[in-house]
């Protein structure tokens, strides 16, 4: 049961290899970004290796983790970000939002490069870095409020720790 509620939540996170670019022109900050926009620094990565993807949501339950071609189908905010992870150095990551106000992030390290979710292999994070249980975070524990200008927040990474949980690394 509890492995099952994990799928759940990992296959939610999982962009289809369909619609990688969905919410990714909107998203996109512009050289010397004004915004509003949403700074990500990223903190805690397993390796350097494959891609991050912040997808930023509507703060709301019902919407939070949901599918992007559902959110943008019905006008609703969904914004997507992919940055190859840097050798080395600081990792961060610039969404336009459409105005100020509360959203909901997530972010993961998809190390093999794809648009999935491995469970074994890839990271998860989330604004406000939640503690992760058997379930996904509820919208008001991974949401970030954005203000004019540009807002920065650190996502700190969880990779799978043992059979059934997510933990940041222990270094």
């Amino acid at each position: 049961m509890i492995l099952l509620a994990l799928l759940a939540l990992l296959a939610l996170t999982a962009t289809p290899p369909s619609t990688p670019a969905l919410g990714t022109a909107e998203a996109r900050c512009r050289p010397h970004e004004q915004g509003p926009a949403l700074i990500v620094d990223v903190d805690g990565l397993k390796d350097r290796v494959g891609v991050l993807r912040a997808e930023l949501y509507p703060a709301k339950d019902g919407d939070f983790l949901a599918d992007d071609n559902v959110l943008i189908g019905q006008g609703k905010v969904f914004r997507r970000a992919v940055l190859t992870v840097p050798a080395a150095g600081t990792v961060s990551l610039c969404l336009r939002v459409p105005q100020p106000g509360a959203y909901a992030l997530s972010v993961v390290h998809a190390r093999d490069g794809g648009h999935g979710f491995s469970l074994l292999h890839d990271g998860i994070g989330f604004a406000s870095n939640p503690r992760l249980g058997h379930s996904k975070p509820h919208a008001d524990q991974a949401t970030v409020l954005v203000h004019d200008g540009l807002t920065t927040t650190h996502v700190v990474m969880n990779y799978r720790s043992g059979l059934f949980s997510f933990a940041p690394l222990k270094r």
